[in-house]
């Protein structure tokens, strides 16, 4: 079933812009999946690797989005982790899945966002 706690977590860690509360989610080998990744120069196929490159991203991302905020929606289980529902800042709507290992922190997140939400009927 859906860790509330661990959601509510995750979304207070964001929307409070901290660095080290959000990296604190994540495990030091941490695989990170989204098109922004490619999108601010860390890596050409929206992935990266480690705690390390994953805060530098965080970093370098807080910064060009001074009004991030995340909404939740919805919080989905599936068999390996959790997939995250919610609209950002801009009104997108959002789905991010995390696998956790054994003490519940994420050692995998691949996010993805609406297309067109403004064509969306």
């Amino acid at each position: 079933m859906p860790d509330n706690k661990r959601a509510a977590d995750w979304y207070a860690a964001w929307n409070a812009r901290d660095p080290q509360k959000i990296a604190a989610l994540y495990t030091d080998d941490v695989e990170f999946a989204s098109p922004f990744v490619a999108a601010l120069g860390f890596g050409g196929d929206g992935r990266l690797f480690g705690k390390a490159h994953f805060i530098a991203y965080v970093q370098t991302a807080l910064p060009r989005i001074p009004d991030l905020r995340f909404e939740p929606i919805a919080i989905c289980a599936g068999a390996d982790g959790e997939t995250l529902i919610y609209r950002n800042q801009s009104g997108v709507i959002v789905a991010e899945t995390h696998e956790y290992d054994a003490v519940g922190l994420i050692t995998r997140a691949s996010a993805a966002y609406e297309i067109n939400p403004k064509d969306a009927g």
